[in-house]
């Protein structure tokens, strides 16, 4: 992917200051190393940053149409590019370069706003019409590129990172306590909502249209479900294992597109093996793999990674992480999400891709997306138990376990209303949600409270497809999983922000439209069947991998948390952002609160329900006080603070332990 920025004239047609674009622009080099352009007209301005992947030598953008009317810059793939520039050149246009970019404005040109329904891929675009004046801001479907904007001074101002905006000197840094109270349910601030005040995300599958002073918010898709009962269902469910094997034969072909080599992360389990398997099937030869080895600080996934890809023949490379490692690359992973991560796997994921860049590789396939169509999580399965429970009318259950939790641990049921619930119905993911919106009564300071004045975090979730009642209730709770975990932790923290972080692309072959239209449209026993997750993507994967790996059960890719920040040997920062000092200069937390929560996690090391609250809480007031002080002009820690034009030097990287040294690939050589 690449990195876009700019900014719009709400109100004349002021000349933007190119120093100012390129200030933006360079505060998100690393998302774009190859090439750095921009085009500045009155009242408009566009940037880009490119990582080169299709038409190396002359997709150069930003790009125009034939008379210059229309411009755009792209952050992102058009998958189906080939056959969108037949098409298109079928139908007159004069296409001057074999770059995805420049189709946005023979598309528009065709379909002014329609264009959207025609894009398929990983996007986000800034598109210019001079003639009517209008600036479109879109986003992909299920929100793989990010695009953030903010107003300030009458500009409009947007960038594919939080950076980008800040870096243009017309935004100060506030911190947003409602999108921290979300962190503190959701383990994300949302889909549109931010940790920083003003500064909002748009949304997956919509776009901002700017005209003549007027921002205008528009949905273009939104994932949609058969009512309960009319979900596809057969007698013999073979067609169904052939249809979802031909669209992810097609998915992975489509994304092994580009002008550069392709590779693919592999853990232990099912999803990326299967991506892996395909691609190495689809290439004609084994696709060269990268995973994570955790030592003595989570599951450890190597030996079924190594299984596994030694059963396709692919050559692994292996970087290896103990909890000393994940502690000491948050301060990169803060800085590169933009955002407190509770996560700490993500940590794990940017030095992953720092591998693969390091080897010369610009693409990686990747297997997020199915736990989402397919109920993958565990969750999922205590959803149907908990039905069964509300059926036989022992529904009471699930508040008496809370407030038994509370009085434990001193919390206070005040701030947590009785029955959180997302428009009237109990989602799967609404027990851990539960369960993390009390955590915040042992640590959120009184201030705090009073700076959310009852506002609720339910009400920034974006589930506002008024079909959403009509569903089961595994596709309401799939649903909340693409609109939250994965749109908010999954494909920004884990996935664009720590693979752009070392100028690497990540592609996602269960998140193409098509495999989620199809699996949407099943019914949910072929996805959840019994205690089997992920039923009809293991039909398929018995047919590309050995029956050992297709059937292996679900097991989440997850490291260390707090134990790791509050270990023996944990670097002096983390004491020094859990100072009495540092929470009562931002505010958000009580001293006494958080020193309570240390002692007491000593005092409970077994796994319980209030043991998992602590773990939560400590890694998420670590997470956003370190995020304060990167961004909110330090003073906590002795750490770097972040600012506009500021680069992470190459010496300052950690070390990462890789096992496969990059001299002995022999595709690096083509890579670069």
């Amino acid at each position: 992917m690449c990195g876009i920025a700019g900014a719009i004239d709400l109100e004349g047609r002021r000349e933007f200051p190119a120093a100012r674009l390129l200030g933006m622009t360079g505060a998100i080099a690393h998302r774009g190393p190859d090439d750095e352009q921009i085009h500045i007209e009155p009242g408009v301005a566009l940037g880009a940053r490119r990582l080169s992947i299709v038409d190396l030598a002359g997709g150069r953008q930003p790009i125009a149409n034939e008379d210059g009317s229309i411009w755009v810059v792209q952050n992102g793939e058009l998958f189906e590019y080939p056959e969108l520039q037949a098409e298109l050149s079928a139908r007159g246009h004069h296409l001057a370069t074999r770059c995805d970019t420049e189709l946005w404005v023979h598309l528009y040109e065709d379909h002014r706003e329609g264009m959207f329904e025609k894009a398929r891929g990983q996007f986000a675009i800034a598109l210019w019409d001079r003639n009517t004046r209008t600036l479109i801001l879109g986003r992909d479907r299920v929100g793989i590129a990010p695009l953030y904007y903010t107003i300030a001074d009458g500009w409009l101002l947007y960038s594919s990172e939080i950076k980008g905006l800040l870096a243009s000197g017309l935004v100060a840094a506030r911190p947003d306590p409602a999108g921290i109270d979300l962190f503190f349910h959701t383990f994300c601030a949302g889909t549109s909502r931010t940790f920083f005040e003003g500064i909002r995300s748009i949304s997956p599958g919509q776009y901002l249209r700017v005209h003549d002073g007027r921002v205008e918010g528009r949905t273009y898709w939104d994932l949609d479900f058969p009512d309960a009962g009319a979900e596809i269902r057969m007698d013999d469910p073979t067609p169904l294992v052939d249809e979802l094997e031909t669209l992810m034969r097609r998915s992975v072909e489509k994304r092994l597109r580009g002008d550069v080599p392709v590779v693919s992360y592999i853990s232990g389990g099912l999803d990326s093996t299967v991506v892996l398997g395909l691609s190495s099937r689809e290439r004609g030869a084994a696709v060269p793999s990268f995973t994570i080895g955790l030592d003595r600080a989570g599951p450890d996934e190597r030996t079924n990674a190594a299984e596994s890809a030694a059963a396709l023949g692919s050559r692994m490379t292996t970087v290896t992480m103990n909890r000393r490692d994940i502690v000491a690359a948050y301060p990169e992973l803060i800085r590169a999400a933009e955002a407190p991560v509770m996560d700490s796997s993500c940590a794990c994921l940017m030095r992953l891709a720092s591998a693969v860049h390091s080897q010369g590789y610009k693409v990686v396939l990747t297997g997020e997306g199915a736990d989402e169509a397919l109920a993958g999580y565990a969750w999922f399965k205590t959803q149907s138990l908990r039905e069964r429970f509300n059926r036989m009318g022992l529904g009471f259950i699930n508040p008496m376990v809370r407030n038994a939790v509370l009085r434990s641990m001193r919390g206070d049921p005040a701030h947590v209303p009785p029955r959180l619930g997302i428009r009237g119905t109990r989602p799967a993911q609404q027990d851990i949600y539960d369960l993390m919106a009390q955590a915040r009564t042992f640590v959120y300071s009184d201030d705090m409270w009073r700076r959310l004045g009852g506002h609720s975090a339910f009400d920034d979730l974006g589930i506002a497809n008024d079909r959403f009642t009509r569903w089961a209730p595994l596709n309401q709770s799939l649903y909340v999983g693409y609109k939250v975990m994965l749109a908010g932790l999954l494909l920004q923290a884990k996935g664009d922000r720590v693979a752009m972080n070392s100028s690497v692309e990540a592609r996602y072959p269960l998140l193409d439209e098509d495999v989620i239209a199809f699996c949407a449209s099943i019914a949910p026993e072929y996805k959840l069947r019994g205690r089997t997750d992920k039923w009809l993507l293991r039909q398929v994967a018995a047919r590309t991998l050995p029956k050992q790996i297709a059937n292996r059960p679900k097991t989440m890719f997850r490291a260390s948390r707090s134990e790791a920040f509050l270990a023996i040997d944990r670097p002096g920062w983390v004491d020094q952002l859990l100072s009495p000092e540092s929470l009562r200069a931002t505010g958000y937390f009580d001293p006494e609160g958080v020193a309570r929560e240390r002692a007491a996690q000593v005092r409970y090391p077994t796994v319980t329900p209030r043991r998992i609250i602590m773990d939560l809480s400590l890694t998420c007031v670590v997470a956003t006080q370190l995020w304060h002080h990167t961004f909110l002009g330090g003073g906590l820690c002795d750490l770097p603070v972040w600012e506009p034009g500021a680069m992470v030097r190459e010496r300052d990287r950690i070390p990462i332990p890789i096992g496969l040294p990059a001299a002995s690939t022999p595709d690096a050589a083509t890579a670069r």
